[in-house]
């Protein structure tokens, strides 16, 4: 039996990109402090019957939700992906009216040979996150938030996600280098 390219065993360096448009992005930021990412896509089958057998199958891709389990969600992280505002106090304002833009979401996995699945979801939504607060007690309990997002197809090309092992095949170190600097976008391809 062959051996693999490494086992996923880590996550680190989850950035979000708000969306200017279906095709644009703003400039990506660092969330730091990524304990979990959950990515949970939805999928719709149908079965066709003929000749008394199950004769075609058909999915449709639905919505993909996904949990972010993170150290903290600083204010301005919050004003960023659920359209909160701070006010000139610097205290953070949430609103029956706050309007959450579309964001992309990148991040990375370490895998156990040392090298790295990088990941970017291209279009969501996120809600506001539930808050739990306890005492403290005599032995320290970290309280960490998790955020949910409901996240779709672009619009434009019905791309959804965007994924590479730095140690597929044919990967340039280009891609890699450049994942976190901007949303990734397919290099168009020379004539």
């Amino acid at each position: 039996m062959a051996k693999g390219k490494g086992v996923r065993v880590g996550l680190n360096d989850v950035h979000y990109a708000i969306m200017k448009d279906d095709e644009t992005y703003e400039i990506p930021k660092k969330l730091a402090g990524a304990i979990q990412a959950k990515i949970s896509p939805k999928s719709n089958k149908e079965t066709l019957y003929a000749d008394d057998q199950a004769y075609e199958v058909a999915t449709s891709l639905g919505d993909i939700e996904l949990e972010l389990n993170v150290a903290d969600i600083p204010s301005e992280v919050l004003r960023d992906l659920l359209g909160h505002t701070i006010n000139a106090d610097g205290v953070l304002i949430k609103s029956s009216e706050d309007n959450a833009p579309y964001v992309a979401l990148g991040f990375r996995s370490k895998k156990s040979n040392g090298k790295y699945r990088y990941t970017w979801i291209y279009k969501g939504k996120f809600q506001p996150e539930d808050q739990e607060f306890a005492t403290k007690e005599d032995k320290p309990k970290f309280q960490t938030p998790t955020i949910s997002g409901t996240f779709l197809p672009r619009e434009d090309n019905k791309r959804w996600q965007a994924q590479v092992d730095e140690d597929d095949t044919g990967v340039k170190q280009e891609v890699i280098d450049n994942w976190f600097k901007a949303v990734y976008e397919e290099t168009p391809p020379t004539p």
